[in-house]
């Protein structure tokens, strides 16, 4: 016995995409388990694929920036670390450990935005503690091995 589809027989695959997105995700589910692939509205489902693969490489840019912006500040500001700021390094850290384990050919787009994202963490670090940009190394001093080393924090 097949599972019912739980789009009504009147409303088309793109139809509903513009309508009622999660139904449209349920449906698209369970026209892909049943096989019935021509039934499938294949446009926005490439879109859907295809901005789920941006979404992951942002959310690691992100995650990285932001990471790379707490060592910069530990780095740094020695009289200012805290717990705080340890937590943080741990967190982002385990969010890019865990996307680079869960999805590994993002490893090389991780090498490749690494410097690039170092110069973002310059400037959130110095929005974050109002000091002049020139303090904050122009090269990172740490390699993108050390910042994901678990037991890495970096000395001033």
């Amino acid at each position: 016995m097949t599972a019912q589809l739980p789009q009504s027989q009147t409303t088309s695959g793109s139809d509903l995409y513009e309508q009622d997105f999660y139904l449209w995700i349920q449906t698209t589910a369970e026209l892909l388990k049943q096989g019935r692939l021509t039934e499938l509205d294949l446009e926005n489902l490439i879109e859907e694929i295809e901005t789920m693969g941006r979404s992951e490489k942002r959310a690691l840019e992100s995650n990285l920036e932001v990471l790379l912006m707490h060592l910069l500040k530990y780095q740094i500001q020695t009289e200012r670390r805290s717990k705080s700021w340890q937590y943080t390094i741990l967190e982002h850290r385990r969010r890019v450990q865990k996307a680079l384990q869960e999805s590994p050919s993002l490893k090389p787009y991780f090498d490749q935005v690494f410097a690039e994202s170092y110069q973002t963490a310059r400037r959130l670090a110095v929005i974050k503690t109002g000091l002049d940009i020139a303090i904050f190394p122009e090269k990172s001093l740490f390699t993108p091995e050390q910042a994901l080393d678990s037991d890495f924090l970096p000395e001033p």
